[in-house]
């Protein structure tokens, strides 16, 4: 649809128009770190050590802080589980002596996650 505007109206025009992109830039952003902050805590839960369960069943994400251009989702592990998260993820000295090997699960999330985020917002915009 062409629009016509006098050439004292154009800098208001591609104003409008640059407004109106970045408000859809920041919905589509905005959605899609969303929706990866739900897949990081499902993975999470599929791929963390499993003794009792407790420690896989406890990922969560939520969404910490909104504005109208920026949006904050934290995905961490709750009910008094988050402090295991360093000790699995990078091994520990046990009491007695030696050590507890690793067990990297987060890492390897938090890559593939960034990597889907990367792809999804240029197929996006």
């Amino acid at each position: 649809m062409t629009k016509r505007i006098k050439i004292d109206g154009l800098a208001d025009a591609v104003s409008d128009a640059l407004n109106e992109y970045s408000g859809y830039v920041s919905a589509e952003t905005k959605e899609i770190i969303r929706n990866a902050g739900k897949t990081a805590a499902k993975e999470l839960r599929r791929t963390s050590p499993k003794d009792t369960g407790e420690y896989a069943k406890s990922w969560k994400s939520k969404v910490t802080s909104e504005t109208a251009r920026t949006i904050h989702v934290s995905v961490y592990a709750d009910h008094h589980q988050y402090s295991l998260t360093h000790l699995l993820e990078n091994g520990h000295a046990k009491r007695g002596g030696g050590r507890v090997a690793a067990i990297p699960h987060i890492e390897p999330v938090n890559d593939e996650i960034l990597d889907q985020i990367e792809k999804e917002i240029d197929r996006a915009l």
